[in-house]
């Protein structure tokens, strides 16, 4: 029988990652897939969605506090240098089930798993060659052109930073309006259309920056098109479906159990 493919749902604080690794993993449900949901937040205290396997397990926010004298903050880059230590085990705890998808539902603070040497650690542990990223984009900072480069930037910064294939999504698109989209769809497929857009807002240091940027960005080739994704509307889910597919088997469909 064939892997399960794990997929990193990724993101800034409040971008709806745990709501969207709840809606997504509903969705293969829904479509004869298994999935197997596992949260690596040990700081979450309520979730959308009954994990099958979490962190919590292995890690506990309040008594790293206590063990080492941390505050809130310092607790939690301390819980996610400890992810490295606990892959083994996390993942000796996945692989007891039988399914098609890891769903896994990443730390609230980017920096938190992008940033720390112990996510790619557990990345490599998780299998990289049958993994990849949804990164979620934050819709309301992406409505307008500087916004939308920052975002972009964060998302290659991530990319370049775990090195598996990755899905930019822009998430809760509910909030978007049908002009919001238009322009984002624009802009992600057209780099004159992007320009033009930083060009139309106040002159400032971060719009220069963000000239700057997007060039870069341009010469490395990673602007790419974007997806939208509401865990309301429950848009989105097949186009992330079908993005994990191209990357396992070439687009063709997994065969429902």
């Amino acid at each position: 029988m064939e892997e399960a493919f794990n997929i990193y749902f990724v993101g800034t604080a409040g971008s709806g990652k745990s709501t969207i690794t709840a809606a997504f993993s509903e969705w293969l449900n829904t479509q004869g897939y298994d999935s197997v949901l596992v949260n690596l937040d040990p700081g979450a205290e309520a979730k959308p969605y009954e994990s099958d396997v979490d962190i919590t397990e292995w890690i506990n926010l309040p008594e790293i506090m206590k063990e080492y004298g941390l505050g809130p903050n310092g607790a939690q880059v301390a819980a996610a240098d400890l992810l490295a230590i606990n892959a083994s085990k996390v993942w000796r705890s996945i692989s007891e089930f039988e399914t098609d998808f890891v769903v896994i539902d990443t730390p609230g603070q980017l920096e938190l798993f992008t940033f720390r040497e112990s996510s790619r650690k557990l990345i490599e542990q998780f299998g990289p060659e049958r993994s990849a990223i949804c990164f979620l984009i934050d819709p309301i900072l992406s409505r307008n052109a500087n916004g939308f480069v920052s975002s972009l930037l964060l998302a290659t910064t991530a990319s370049f930073r775990l090195a598996i294939p990755m899905l930019k999504v822009i998430s809760k698109s509910d909030l978007l309006s049908e002009k919001d989209i238009e322009n984002i769809q624009s802009w992600s497929t057209d780099h004159y259309s992007l320009s033009g857009a930083l060009g139309e807002e106040v002159a400032s240091a971060q719009n220069l920056a963000s000239v700057e940027f997007l060039r870069a960005l341009e010469t490395l080739g990673v602007v790419g098109e974007v997806m939208f994704a509401s865990s309301e509307t429950m848009s989105g889910m097949e186009d992330i479906y079908n993005f994990v597919q191209q990357i396992r088997a070439g687009g063709e469909d997994l065969v429902p159990r």
